[in-house]
């Protein structure tokens, strides 16, 4: 570790410039394709799940600030004011057979100074969740925050008691760091929140991971998995 001229232990140097503010018109994958949210193209798609569509399911709601089963009004001024928003910066996730929107997320908490940044507002429909498609939206999205937007940190944190999103991001790599005790208030109710990261050093070796198990040769004619994302790690 490196000292200052009183002998202190310090941090390593790093190299002091801005990072880059998203501009994402498209990833493109094998299974899906991140586009930015475009009203006009994906409220039709968004308000299956976001509405009271045949794949919404209210218990998807439980540990975000919104309320889901909206009216196609709410859910027009809610993306219209998304769509022009850089931070959070919203993403749609398309499946590239059907050409159907089945998620959306964002890029956010954007800190160009210290290059980092947070993957947040994750909501997916049915048809999306446990999916090959989900996993590459956020390997792709990963790779664009650390090799086009040269990222040094990127973030996941979520409700201390949305244990689903917790080992979601475990899954993906991310790091537990720990819990913010009485962090914020939503809807009424007290929330704990627990952070997760993945740092620029570590990215090699879990971009490796996550693009064994997106592999074809780790699926059957089926689509099951062969071998776990943990099993590449």
């Amino acid at each position: 570790m490196p000292t200052n001229l009183f002998g202190q232990i310090i941090g390593e140097p790093v190299d002091d410039f801005l990072g880059d503010k998203p501009s994402i018109d498209l990833l493109e994958g094998v299974y899906c394709q991140v586009e930015k949210l475009d009203v006009a193209k994906h409220f039709e798609d968004l308000f299956d799940f976001f509405g009271d569509g045949p794949n919404a399911l209210p218990e998807d709601w439980t540990y975000l600030s919104l309320e889901g089963n909206m009216s196609r009004e709410e859910l027009s001024t809610l993306l219209r004011a998304w769509e022009v928003s850089e931070d959070p910066y919203y993403l749609v996730i398309k499946d590239k057979v059907s050409q159907r929107a089945l998620g959306i997320f964002s890029l956010m908490r954007i800190n160009q100074s210290a290059r980092s940044i947070e993957m947040g507002w994750v909501i997916y429909s049915c048809l999306l969740q446990k999916s090959r498609i989900a996993t590459e939206a956020q390997y792709l999205v990963m790779k664009y925050v650390f090799e086009v937007l040269n990222y040094r940190r990127y973030e996941w944190k979520c409700d201390h008691l949305n244990t689903r999103s917790h080992n979601a991001a475990l899954r993906l790599g991310f790091t537990f760091e720990g819990t913010f005790r009485q962090a914020t208030i939503y809807k009424g109710r007290t929330r704990d929140t627990d952070w997760h990261s993945i740092l620029d050093k570590e990215w090699p070796a879990n971009k490796l991971a996550l693009e064994s198990w997106l592999s074809a040769d780790n699926f059957t004619a089926e689509g099951r998995q062969l071998k776990s994302l943990s099993d590449f790690r």
